[in-house]
């Protein structure tokens, strides 16, 4: 998704998405209003500050009256206290352009929950609805959260600010979501695009007749459009088991449930044929520094079962520790974190070794190896270093290199249908990783 919005901006090619036009058309004919919401920086996993710009001179290209702009702080794949550069950039964006109203800025703790914690989607709710929440005007603005920074409160977290009263979403808006991974956007556009609302609590009356637009196309049987619908992904792995008849086993725990199911699966909701699933809820807790073994060991257990029971060929899980506590930057409580994935790690080790399963570790991005910045400050983000990709058997000789490029990701799908002598589909542009 990420490529095909990047080119959109780079060619200046979104003034002609027709869902965007359509979405401005609606709103010339009707109210003229349209509201932005996302996460604001670049940290490029659920979003990016470039989308947000081209989309708001989009907007004003389609001539829409009024554009009301949603600020969600992030600090967990940025730095945490990193918001109020991304909003002086906002700000002199608008300026610049002279269109867009910066009206509320929350954290993505509330915002972007996914572990079904309404209370904490209530509170974005009923800010960018009902503007409760700490009232400021947008030149000081800056000065509110470096204020809040100064009492520990990061971007992250950062408790509502409302920066005009006229920029609630009302009766008959528009609102476009521009993250574009799906995961954290659910609760919050269902809240607002659906009947999910009467789980918030919330006191305040919802507005009828509202337009939701994502960025992408958040869950399949969602009613919403979005302006980059999914692209077709033929032939993953998983996709590429079942069509060989081979029976799977998919387990994570809520906060990475998505990864082992609509992400894993090609960026779509289909559970495939002999495909079963299994969900571990996560822990709750404020924050997983708290328990940073989370419910690895739950993960864990599922795994063992599953492999002692010798039911499906292919087994896999996702560990949420390692990326979860080390979002919080507490190093000890990343220490933890990793210690408990190892013995989990372990503990399904000798169950592949008892049962006759060869094991494979990989991951897909760093975080918890780097948790301090060259400054000594926290560091939160996800990195890009290289990963592990790990065997468990010796009956395998593995490359030392390949002839034109790095090993890569791409090339986890083609080893694992190698090794279980199955063949490798066209549409997989890696390759195996094992002699011969």
């Amino acid at each position: 998704d990420i490529v095909r919005i990047n080119l959109a901006v780079k060619n200046k090619t979104l003034v002609q998405n027709q869902t965007l036009k359509d979405a401005a058309e609606r709103a010339i004919k009707g109210n003229g209003r349209i509201h932005l919401c996302g996460l604001v920086s670049d940290g490029g996993v659920h979003s990016h500050i470039e989308h947000l710009f081209a989309l708001i001179t989009a907007i004003k290209e389609l001539k829409v009256p009024k554009l009301f702009i949603h600020f969600f702080g992030d600090g967990r794949d940025t730095s945490p206290t990193s918001g109020v550069g991304y909003l002086q950039q906002l700000i002199d964006y608008v300026n610049k352009e002279k269109y867009g109203e910066i009206s509320t800025i929350v954290g993505r703790y509330y915002a972007m929950d996914r572990d079904k914690r309404w209370e904490r989607i209530r509170v974005a709710y009923d800010a960018l609805l009902g503007g409760i929440g700490e009232k400021a005007s947008i030149d000081k603005a800056i000065d509110v959260i470096k204020g809040r920074y100064a009492k520990d409160e990061t971007d992250e977290f950062l408790k509502p600010i409302i920066l005009n009263d006229e920029g609630r979403i009302k009766e008959n808006d528009t609102v476009i979501f521009f993250d574009y991974r799906a995961d954290r956007m659910r609760e919050i556009t269902e809240s607002i695009g659906m009947e999910r609302y009467k789980d918030l609590k919330s006191e305040l009356p919802h507005p009828k007749n509202l337009q939701v637009i994502g960025m992408t196309q958040y869950k399949v049987d969602f009613p919403f459009p979005a302006l980059f619908p999914p692209a077709s992904h033929v032939n993953v792995l998983a996709e590429a088991l079942a069509n060989n008849k081979v029976t799977q086993f998919h387990c994570a725990e809520t906060e990475k449930y998505a990864h082992v199911t609509f992400f894993f699966n090609g960026g779509v909701e289909k559970q495939f044929e002999n495909e079963e699933r299994c969900l571990v809820p996560s822990p709750k807790v404020a924050t997983y520094d708290l328990l940073p073994p989370m419910s690895s060991a739950g993960v864990a257990d599922k795994m063992v079962e599953q492999i002692n029971a010798k039911k499906h060929p292919f087994v896999m899980c996702n560990f949420a520790p390692p990326d979860m506590v080390g979002h919080t930057g507490v190093y000890e409580a990343a220490v933890k974190a990793c210690e408990a994935t190892d013995v989990a790690i372990g503990r399904i080790y000798e169950a592949c070794k008892a049962n006759g399963y060869v094991m494979m570790v990989t991951a897909d991005h760093g975080n918890a190896e780097q948790m301090m910045a060259p400054d000594g400050s926290k560091h939160t983000a996800h990195t890009c270093n290289k990963v592990p990709f790990t065997c468990s058997s010796d009956k395998f000789k593995f490359k030392a290199k390949l002839p034109d490029r790095e090993m890569a990701l791409c090339d986890v799908a083609p080893t694992v249908l190698h090794i279980m002598g199955l063949p490798i589909p066209k549409e997989m542009d890696g390759c195996s990783l094992v002699e011969g």
